[in-house]
């Protein structure tokens, strides 16, 4: 079956770089500076608000960005090595592609643990202050999802599905021209989410960290959704997507753990901020 041609279907960028010759800028990992830098502002400014000192923010994304970036690919070379390329510098080409954003939150977060436990800061209530952050860092790197024309759904005719360039549609799919654009989903249900999630922490009422295992559990769900329209190459179990299986997983772990956080009686702990050095 051939879907009918859309006339007003969302175009997809020609390029996704700028240079010349060797040297190539690529949108992708500009988006993803952008990311850092939206991240770390947002969050300085919630945990500002409650106390703490801003400058934790950035000491945190030090280590928690190239943490990201290790277990995104980590994660990606154990669920899908036959994908990277076979020659030797292959496990590091992240230039290719290839970085899971479970592996990112799993690397990153344990580096937030250990460097804000080890600043004598408030663990609980920092991933307070960062939840809404990541989700709009999340939707700036879905952006570089959309230069590079990947992470796309099924076929579609609805008026908003994205045009996709013969070369990057996947095998079996070649005579369709337009798709779901399922990073552009998950862009509208991330922000949607961070402004659920500032609302909530707004009224006082979640025991932190609350407001974080909210988001884990409100992404998890949209990725639920998401992996059942997407159709790039993925591993199956059960006949459904793997990534279905750990975002279903991860939702329900996270909504038990919301749960059990908010039934918990403890008085509301004072913000231990990282000490500002006398200059």
């Amino acid at each position: 079956m051939t879907l009918p041609s859309v006339a007003g279907a969302i175009p997809s960028p020609s390029v996704n770089g700028l240079g010349a010759g060797p040297f190539k800028l690529h949108v992708y990992g500009l988006l993803y500076v952008v990311a850092v830098i939206a991240v770390v502002a947002i969050t300085a400014r919630r945990w500002r608000r409650v106390g703490g000192d801003g400058r934790l923010a950035e000491d945190v994304a030090l280590w928690a960005f190239p943490a990201g970036i290790v277990g995104a690919r980590l994660y990606h070379l154990a669920t899908s090595w036959e994908r990277v390329p076979h020659e030797w510098w292959g496990p590091f080409a992240i230039w290719r592609g290839g970085l899971a954003i479970w592996g990112a939150i799993a690397g990153a977060g344990l580096a937030v643990a250990l460097v804000v436990r080890r600043r004598g800061a408030d663990l609980p209530r920092f991933l307070d202050a960062a939840a809404p952050a990541l989700l709009v860092g999340q939707s700036i790197g879905r952006v570089g999802n959309w230069f590079n024309q990947e992470l796309f759904g099924a076929p579609s005719a609805l008026p908003w599905a994205v045009r996709i360039a013969p070369a990057d549609r996947p095998p079996g799919y070649e005579r369709f021209a337009t798709y779901h654009p399922t990073f552009l989903y998950e862009i509208v249900w991330n922000l949607l989410l961070a402004g659920l999630l500032v609302r909530l922490g707004g009224r006082g009422r979640i025991r932190p960290p609350g407001l974080f295992a909210l988001y884990l559990a409100g992404y998890a769900l949209g990725r639920v959704g998401e992996e059942l329209l997407r159709i790039d190459p993925s591993h199956h179990l059960l006949g459904m997507r793997l990534n279905f299986w750990l975002a279903s997983a991860l939702c329900l772990a996270a909504l038990a753990w919301f749960a059990r956080i908010q039934r918990r009686s403890r008085p509301a702990a004072a913000v231990r901020a990282t000490p500002v050095p006398e200059t």
